[in-house]
């Protein structure tokens, strides 16, 4: 049974919905505007990474021994450090790690494959300052939970150590947006809309081909790569790119974890600060993580 309080944020999000024709600047600016503060407790870093800006965040008490990198979401043209802030401070604290929030290049001024570059350079950067590539992990949300399973494949053909796991929140996963559930959960979904969706594939894609593996990772080879927790709500379009995602990544031998949400919205973990389930998200994604070290290490 759905709580009152994501029945309340469903209910306000359709109210607030923006109207077509909304253009991406205005988009950019209230996608920032509207990001929670992250918790006073979690220590901000500000480093650059190969030339690009990013911050390292620790809850109390972590000391770096592992580290998350994080990919923000935004359909590849929104979304920055700021808007994902608060989310990637909870991370730090659930999972007891740092977490790293680059701040990569987005579409239309950088498309494809700017993001899987930035990424790639992101985790050499933290190979580089003496991590263990066991001792790391890569998640994200949305274009982000496309854009992990993207630079796994990647750091995979280009023979580098893989991390120990991989987490995706919502992914989207094949920009061709074939998949039914565009269809048959638009009416439930109050946050992403298929005309929304094709914007921002065609923004990023810039006339790349949109079953390309790397952009479509649901469409690659993902054998070889590391344990992955995917998380979907089953009132959101992307429903079956996340099931698609961990059929694929089954098929290919890959030890994939599905977990559908009932009554769940696009990445409902952002919304932790009203939403209980968002907690419980968090929690799980930070128990998940907890493992897959201690595993490593036993």
């Amino acid at each position: 049974m759905a709580s009152a309080e994501i029945t309340k944020l469903k209910g306000l999000l359709r109210d607030k919905a923006l109207p077509a024709g909304t253009s991406l600047d205005q988009r950019r600016a209230l996608m920032e505007k509207l990001s929670f503060r992250v918790a006073e407790d979690i220590a901000m870093e500000s480093v650059s990474v190969n030339g690009r800006a990013a911050e390292m965040l620790r809850a109390p008490g972590v000391d770096g021994a592992q580290v998350l990198l994080y990919l923000h979401g935004g359909g590849y043209v929104m979304g920055s450090p700021n808007t994902h802030r608060a989310l990637a401070g909870e991370l730090s604290r659930a999972a007891n790690a740092a977490v790293l929030l680059p701040d990569y290049r987005l579409a239309p001024e950088a498309p494809f494959p700017a993001a899987i570059e930035d990424a790639v350079a992101a985790y050499q950067w933290l190979l580089t300052q003496g991590q263990a590539a066991q001792a790391l992990a890569i998640a994200g949300d949305s274009a982000g939970g496309g854009l992990t399973v993207a630079t796994l494949i990647a750091l995979r053909d280009r023979n580098l150590a893989l991390p120990r796991c991989a987490v995706c929140l919502s992914p989207w996963s094949d920009l061709a947006c074939s998949n039914a559930s565009y269809q048959t959960r638009a009416a439930a979904d109050p946050m992403i809309t298929p005309a929304d969706i094709a914007m921002m594939a065609a923004a990023y894609l810039d006339g790349a081909d949109p079953k390309s593996p790397l952009a479509s990772p649901n469409r690659a080879d993902l054998r070889g790569l590391p344990p992955l927790l995917i998380h979907v709500g089953r009132d959101e379009v992307l429903l079956d790119d996340a099931i698609v995602l961990h059929e694929a990544a089954r098929s290919a031998g890959v030890a994939s974890t599905l977990e559908i949400w009932d009554d769940m919205i696009h990445v409902w973990h952002a919304f932790h600060p009203m939403l209980p389930e968002g907690r419980q998200g968090i929690a799980r994604v930070g128990e998940y993580l907890r493992q897959q070290w201690r595993d490593k290490a036993a």
